[in-house]
């Protein structure tokens, strides 16, 4: 593992693949009575929000405790970001305060990357999503999701998604999250369609490894996975699309469309969701949607990440013997 984790594109193959074996592992701790282990014990772990959330911030939390990290969470509404203190400062500041890893959010993007390269801070950083431009833990739970659900749990250990045809619908223009996929689910050898209506298409898509569609119809059919990307009415600073009943006749995934897609197919989303818009109750609600899951693997991925970047080059992997320093717990110490 690199130093930080800044986006999807900078991992390769090998990398991805560790980080999904090692999050396979620490998944095992979620079913243990006491769900903690001593790896992490001494670390300082900075949660550096610069913008809103919920799923992310909190998953982000969980991982680092039960790795027995000590937590600091930042918010800048309250802090002296709100009076004005500069990225640089704040940096400063943690850093002064001993981080040993930074996960920080930014409305703006490639501020990660100038935290991680400025020299402010000698810890790790960690990507949690800047701007419009990535979010690579959100790509490898993905990815780890699809690894679980197409493959099998526990079975997939050392797999990539070889072959597997992954479509993601909706808003391409202002997600995140829909980049660091492309370049991650590429990385590990899948077929990624993208399906959005022409204006939520972004400018030079056709430099990027993927297929462009405007056709949700079209694919579903030879489709594994559909991942249906939140509407974001928060950066909607222009009229896209007629109205959000149009978007939803043409774009919006509902049970009559879910049906055409193969048995196997699973439908997944980043959350939150705007039900009735890009994805109805019924199928948010069906087996088939994995949005649940994904905020659980979420946990573990992250783990994963945090482990490797401040624990050790090994994976947490378990001895034949069953026993390992990496995956011991606070009860079998």
């Amino acid at each position: 593992m690199k130093r930080h984790l800044i986006s999807a594109a900078d991992l390769t193959r090998d990398d991805a693949v560790l980080i999904l074996d090692t999050a396979e592992e620490m998944a095992r701790v979620a079913d243990r009575p006491i769900k903690k282990l001593p790896t992490l014990r001494g670390r300082t772990v900075v949660n550096l929000f610069f913008e809103d959330s919920t799923r992310t911030r909190i998953s982000f939390e969980a991982a680092a405790k039960r790795l027995s990290a000590d937590v600091i969470n930042f918010s800048a509404k309250g802090s002296s970001v709100s009076k004005g203190e500069s990225l640089k400062d704040t940096a400063l500041t943690l850093e002064a305060m001993g981080a040993d890893a930074v996960v920080i959010r930014h409305h703006d993007s490639g501020a990660p990357h100038r935290l991680a390269t400025s020299g402010w801070i000698g810890g790790s950083v960690v990507n949690a999503g800047d701007g419009t431009h990535e979010h690579p833990t959100q790509a490898l739970l993905d990815a780890f999701t699809m690894r679980r659900r197409l493959v099998g749990v526990g079975e997939g250990l050392g797999q990539d998604l070889a072959g597997r045809r992954i479509t993601i619908v909706g808003d391409i223009l202002h997600s995140r999250v829909a980049r660091s996929n492309v370049h991650l689910l590429t990385t590990l050898g899948a077929e990624v369609t993208l399906v959005a209506p022409p204006t939520l298409v972004p400018i030079g898509v056709e430099k990027w490894p993927c297929e462009v569609s405007y056709d949700l119809d079209a694919v579903l059919a030879k489709s594994d996975a559909v991942m249906m990307l939140r509407v974001q009415r928060e950066r909607m600073n222009a009229a896209f699309f007629p109205t959000e009943r149009e978007y939803a006749r043409r774009y919006g995934l509902n049970g009559d469309r879910m049906s055409r897609m193969p048995q196997h197919a699973i439908v997944m989303h980043p959350g939150p969701m705007n039900r009735g818009m890009e994805i109805t109750a019924e199928v948010a609600d069906s087996p088939r949607c994995t949005a649940v899951e994904q905020v659980a693997n979420g946990v573990s991925i992250r783990m994963a990440v945090l482990y490797l970047l401040l624990g050790g080059n090994e994976p947490a992997i378990t001895a034949g013997n069953g026993t390992s320093t990496s995956t011991r717990t606070e009860e079998t110490k």
